[in-house]
């Protein structure tokens, strides 16, 4: 999402200054809140991204995200309230919706077993704070029984991400076996 407006800001006046500093402080940031059944992940969080300034305009882009959709919205409404109050002009950009893990999942018991049985040893089940294809995915498919997994991404959205190569074959042979399995 982006928040536009005081024109020449900084520039102009120290009340359109103190109004700008105020709003950045103002804005919400960090973790909103955390899982209540899966320790350590972040359920909803916004995060302060970039601001950029020039003699005409300043832009502030936000992040927000959330494995539950009212509980993004809500996020949406508190940063629209902060910045109508600060006098400025919002827009929001299209981002991925929610998706809730469900731990309860047959779909995930049973890749659990195809796992132990053509890996060796149980999968880890990892959930984590970020968009995926399953939220979009289930947004069209209400109910849909899904899961997410692959090889091991290190460093995501970084210049260091990469794949652990070593990690790929194993995906590989258990992403085979599942689908036979399923079939």
């Amino acid at each position: 999402m982006h928040l536009a407006a005081f024109a020449a800001l900084i520039a102009r006046s120290a009340t359109s200054r103190d109004a700008f500093l105020n709003l950045l402080l103002a804005l919400p940031h960090g973790v909103i809140s955390m899982h209540p059944e899966i320790p350590g992940l972040t359920e909803t969080s916004t995060n302060l991204t970039i601001v950029r300034t020039s003699r005409e305009e300043a832009k502030i882009h936000c992040s927000s995200r959330s494995s539950i959709a009212s509980a993004l919205e809500s996020v949406r409404d508190v940063i629209r309230v902060v910045s109508e109050l600060a006098g400025t002009r919002i827009t929001f950009l299209e981002g991925y919706p929610g998706w809730m893990p469900n731990l309860q999942s047959q779909l995930l018991k049973k890749l659990k077993v195809v796992h132990t049985r053509v890996v060796g040893k149980e999968p880890e089940i990892k959930a984590v704070h970020a968009g995926l294809e399953c939220g979009i995915i289930g947004e069209k498919h209400s109910g849909m029984d899904m899961i997410s997994f692959g090889p091991t991404i290190e460093h995501p959205h970084s210049p260091e991400e990469h794949c652990n190569v070593k990690t790929v074959e194993e995906f590989w042979t258990f992403l085979t076996a599942a689908l036979r399995d399923l079939a």
